[in-house]
Order: structure tokens, then sequence, then C-alpha cells
């Protein structure tokens, strides 16, 4: 894979694509322009990660999530087009696991956009518990000398469906008549179905909130799959779950991350510039308190997401394989994005809420509970998903404990283990206590610190986990405890996130005070998160001995302060560096007019003319004639900047003739009557 972000391609094939995105107008037709789905198919956006040799881009995770966050900055839907043939797809699927005939006929394809992927996973009653897989079901068969599968499926919310020419399909394989032979198993497997294949059932859509992609249901009862359309051939049958959670650690790790990033990103800088030339009361309203406490949530929750991403992207580049890194990456991203996006509308007012072609955050507004729900819905992805695989994949002794249980003679391993667990108990407790007192003190080195303050919570995390376990299996019951271990675990990789991006741009104009207020928020996050989680266990005892041992003096992170909130706010409303830094990878139009576009070049000569008015009024003069004409030039940029669109027609009024009569005005003196819709008609 190419590890370089393939600039080239961004500056010319993406930035193109993007130009042509009307969004307001994909909402309203539901459905992208033939020019958008050529574009995307002949210029190799649905095969970015397939290799070169196959046709493809070959992109790294890192490049790939580039991408996609530049076109989540024009259109939500166009970049969840883009986002599911390289993420969890047959294409990645089949670069690792197809056989060379399945490789050789799909990826060229697939590269091509002559096929257009989807992959069907969930089913009615198998959404987050997707291995369950009831509604998709197969017997292999032999049928006319040939060994097969007879399956039958129900599948949902698969996005690309109505379009798709392949679809991957997961369903559970049982094999009672012991056909197989020892030549693939029974369980979980995937198999690879054109669209023309006999008995699939496939075209229907959803329509999921304001969102314009292609999703619907893919359907098939008593169908016949023969053995060479499973991914792999027959000697995979049966592993496919296995082949999910390997490709879905990277895809979910890259897409909807991108994209939350994309609209944290794209907030900092058209909400940051907005806050700034908008004034009431004759005052920016960057300047108002209120106003300045969202900014800096904004400011904050951008630095982190963005360098969650980085940090997770740096990751991939090695071949790691961070399961459950990517279920804190899901998580946290859009679960930040939205407070982002929320905190957005609350700047922007009535722009962000009349939709139009002027409004760039209100169809991704009503789009975000999409982000919230697929690939894991974030409410179970918190409290069941990243500490329940967290603290088996992650613990030293867990699984040695749990695997001399399951043989149950294995009296040495278990001894072993426990030996091995009260050691590890012992060790993070002392750490606990020892950084409660040696943490560091001073910021007069930011980034050493907050490192201090992390490896402190590190500790306290490593103990409370340790005398959680005395729940034994009840512990994945109790999922509000879960949930809260896993905002102490997700806080945790987003502080050290924060501190290796901070460390690879340490030089930026104002990237201080940006990290300062990141931090601050995340150790009061953590901490809260451990407190709680003390103050709620069920067991007697040992939430007041997780919190003795974890904080013996008391709660020690206040959160950030009014001036660290007003710093930041200031930096992202004001040309800065760290501005800029945190605009990279959005999309701004070459078009003058474009809103984006013009909030990036009024920003600095609304800056200038204030300051040029605060000069004149403190030397009690008049502006020059070269200050009063720049004001002149804001004033009527940002007069067309603070309108919102109108319509003539909406609804059914489009396709109702010219006699129409809104219900509201029938059967009144008004009915007939015509009044112009624009002054001077």
């Amino acid at each position: 894979m190419t590890d370089e972000l393939p600039t080239a391609f961004v500056d010319k094939e993406v930035k193109e694509l993007c130009e042509i995105l009307n969004d307001y107008q994909i909402t309203n037709d539901r459905d992208f322009s033939e020019e958008f789905w050529t574009r995307c198919r002949k210029q190799g956006f649905f095969g970015m990660i397939i290799p070169k040799q196959y046709g493809g881009k070959g992109f790294s995770a890192h490049a790939h999530s580039q991408v996609v966050q530049m076109i989540s900055t024009r259109s939500g839907s166009a970049s969840a087009t883009v986002t599911v043939p390289n993420s969890l797809g047959p294409g990645e699927l089949l670069v690792r696991y197809g056989t060379d005939e399945q490789k050789n006929y799909f990826l060229p394809k697939l590269a091509a956009g002559d096929l257009i992927p989807c992959f069907g996973l969930t089913a009615p009653h198998s959404g987050s518990d997707a291995a369950s897989m009831h509604e998709a079901y197969g017997e292999v068969v032999e049928r006319n000398g040939q060994l097969g599968i007879v399956a039958s499926f129900n599948k949902r919310y698969i996005t690309l469906a109505p379009v798709a020419g392949v679809v991957g399909l997961a369903f559970t394989l049982k094999d009672p008549k012991g056909l197989l032979k020892g030549k693939g198993n029974e369980g979980p497997t995937i198999a690879l179905l054109e669209r023309d294949h006999p008995g699939l059932v496939i075209g229907k859509r959803h329509d999921p909130l304001i969102a314009a992609f292609m999703n619907g249901p893919v359907q098939g009862k008593d169908v016949f799959i023969p053995m060479k359309s499973i991914i792999g051939g027959q000697e995979r049958c049966g592993f496919g779950w296995n082949m999910l959670m390997d490709c879905l650690a990277e895809g979910r790790s890259v897409s909807l991350p991108a994209s939350a990033v994309g609209a944290a990103k794209l907030s900092v800088n058209a909400v940051g510039a907005y806050a700034r030339i908008r004034k009431q009361f004759k005052v920016p309203i960057a300047e108002m308190g209120g106003v300045q406490e969202a900014l800096g949530r904004i400011a904050s929750n951008a630095f982190i997401v963005t360098s969650a991403q980085n940090l997770i992207n740096s990751m991939l580049a090695k071949h790691e394989q961070p399961a459950v890194l990517s279920a804190v990456m899901k998580y946290e991203t859009t679960h930040r994005a939205r407070l982002v996006v929320n905190d957005a509308m609350d700047i922007m007012g009535g722009s962000g809420i009349c939709r139009g072609e002027t409004n760039s955050f209100g169809n991704g507004y009503m789009a975000l509970p999409i982000a919230i729900t697929v690939e894991g819905a974030n409410i179970l992805t918190r409290s069941l998903m990243i500490f329940g695989q967290g603290l088996n994949r992650a613990h030293p002794n867990l699984i040695g404990i749990l695997d001399a249980i399951e043989k149950g003679d294995d009296v040495k391993g278990f001894t072993k283990a426990t030996i091995g667990f009260l050691n590890h108990f012992v060790t993070n407790t002392g750490r606990s206590l020892v950084r409660a007192v040696t943490r560091p003190r001073s910021k007069s080195d930011l980034l050493a610190y907050y490192e201090g303050q992390l490896s402190r919570l590190s500790s306290n995390f490593a103990v409370s986990a340790d005398l959680a376990l005395v729940l034994g299996g009840r512990l994945k019951f109790e999922e509000m405890l879960s949930g809260r271990f896993a905002d102490a675990f997700g806080t945790l990789y987003l502080g050290y996130a924060c501190c290796w991006y901070y460390q690879q741009n340490r030089k930026v104009e104002g990237i201080d005070a940006l990290f300062e207020l990141a931090m601050e928020s995340i150790l009061q996050q953590n901490q809260t998160a451990l407190l709680e989680l003390s103050n709620n266990f069920p067991v007697p005892g040992i939430g007041p001995l997780m919190k003795a041992i974890s904080f013996p003096f008391g709660a020690a992170y206040g959160g950030p302060t009014d001036k660290m909130v007003q710093k930041a706010s200031n930096l992202i409303t004001n040309p800065s560096g760290i501005r800029n830094l945190l605009s990279e990878g959005i999309f701004i139009s070459k078009d003058p007019k474009d809103r984006v576009r013009q909030l990036n070049d009024i920003l600095p000569l609304a800056v200038q003319a204030d300051k040029n008015a605060a000069a004149a009024k403190k030397a009690k003069r008049s502006l020059t004639a070269e200050e009063q004409a720049l004001a002149d030039k804001v004033a009527a940029v940002v007069n067309e900047l603070v309108q919102v669109d109108s319509h003539e027609k909406l609804g059914v009024e489009h396709t109702a003739g010219d006699d129409y009569v809104r219900p509201g005005l029938r059967n009144t003196r008004f009915a007939n009557l015509k009044i112009p819709t624009t002054i001077g008609a």
C-alpha cells in the first residue's frame, strides 16, 4: 500500500469531484448526478484500497481517510458512497482471503467500477449482535454432482445495495450431512453474489433520514450458492467471522472517523469565521462568553479527534490490527463529532436551520444519528464492546485464568496465572499510589506534564480493572460499569493521541493553548469515569478501595479554565497557525460565491477592519478613505453571508400546476391573489 498522501489525486480528482457536489440538490433528488457516479467509477474512487496490480489505487489507510474526510466536508452522502467499497466490503476481504481466481475476476472489476460492491451483514434481529445471523443461514448440499450451499437471508440497512453489482453475503453455514468432509467448517461464512445471481432479491431502498446515499435490503430464499462463490473457496467455510473482525478493525478505524473529523474541522473553519464576522449588539458574537464556551468545545474536540485519527492511521500503516481501538475510534469520533456539530448549529442560529444551497451544516446535523448507529451502535459499543473486548485481550493474566478454569484440571496453570494476576494488582496499586504523589505539577514542559498525568491515570485504570474482576462472570452484565471503563480507556487513548499529535506539530502557532485545553478536558473526563465507577461499584468495600488507591488526595483535575476556553476560541476565530492546521483536508471551493470560500476570504479582512475601527475610535478620528473602503467591502460581504435561502416552491408545489393554491389560503379572499415573491417583480 502507498503510505504517502496522494497529493496529486486529492488536488485534482478529489477536488474536482467535490466541486460538482451540491448537497442540497443531492438531498432533494435523493441521488447523485450521473457525472458523480461516472467519476467515482472511472477515476478509481471505488478502488482506493485495491492493490495497483489489479488496477486499484493501492492507497494506505491514511490516504483513504484523507480522501473520505475531504469529500465529507462537501457532502456526507457522497463520503458514505465512497467509503463502503473501501471499508467493510468485498474488496478488502478478497485481497486478504480470496482465491487467485476470485481476485483476478473481481478485483479489476471493482477497481474499474464495473461492479459496485455492498456487504450484507445486518438483519432485523441481528444488528449490533451481528454474529448471531438468525436470518441468514445456509446448508451444504450436493446438486447435480456439484457441492454448494442453499441459503436464505433477509438483510437490511445495506449501503449501496440498490445499485450494487456484487453483494458480499454473510450467513451461518450448517453441514448436517458431513459433505464438507473436513475441508472447511460449519459457522459464519461469506459468499459473493453478483446482481443477476438466481434468487437474489435486491433493489428496494430505505430512506435514512435526510441522507441520499443508496441503502436498502438484500434478500433471498433457498438460493443455491456454488462453493466457488465462497470467499477463499471451500476451505474458508466457517471462517467468516475471523475475516470480518480482521477487516472491521481497519475499516471501522478509518471510514466513519474520517467523516467525523471532517465535520469537526469544517466547524472550526466555517463556524469559527462566521462567529467573527457575525455581529450582534455591535459586537462579534465570537467575543460573547456563551458563544466562546461553544467555540472552545468545538476547538477542543476537533483537536482530539484529529489527533486520534492521525495516530490510528499511523498504527494501521505499520500493519497493526487494533480491534479494540477501532471500537474506541468509531465511538469517540462520532460521539464528539455530534457534540461539535450541535455546538456549531447553536452558533450558526437561523443560518444553520434554514435548508438551502448556502447551508453547510443542516444536512450533516440531521444525518448524524446515522453515523452514531451504523458499524456498531454507539450505545452498545460503549457499554458492551470496548471494555469487554479490551479486558480479555489486554489483561496479561485473565486469559490464562479462564483457560485453566475451562480445562478443569489445570491446577498448575491456574496457580501460575493467579499469582501473576496478584503480582499485577500489587504492582498497579503501588504505581497508582506513588504516581499520585510524584506526578508532575509544573507545566513548564506541557508534554512532560500531561504524559505524567496520563501515566498516573493509566495505573488507576489498571488497578480498577483488576479490582472489578471480583465480579467474575457478572462483570459482562454490568453494562453501566463497563461503559464507565470504556470512557476511562477511551480517554486514555485520546490523551496519548493528543500528546503524539502535539509532538508532531509543536511548532505550530497556538497549538500549546489548544493542546492544554484538550488535555484538561480529557483528564477531567477520565477522572469522572473512574470516580463514578468507584461510587457505583456493587460489591461493598471495593468501590471505596478503588477511590482510595486511585485518588488518595481526592479529585485532582478540575477541567479547563475560562481563560483556556477564551484563548482557544480566539485562536479559531482569527487567522492563526492552529486554525490553519485544523482546517487541513477540508474542501474549499474555487467558486468565489461559495459560502465556505467567502468566509475564508473575508475573515482576515474583517479582522483588519475591526482593528481599524478600534484604532480610529481610540484616536478619536474618522476612518481614512482606504479604511472606509475596506469597512464597506467587509460590510457588503457580511450582509450577503448572513442571508439565508428562501424558495419559491417546496414539496408538492414543485409538481403542482400554476393554479395550485396552498391549503392554508384556500377558501379565503386571498386564494387567487397573485402577490410578487421578489422585490421589484
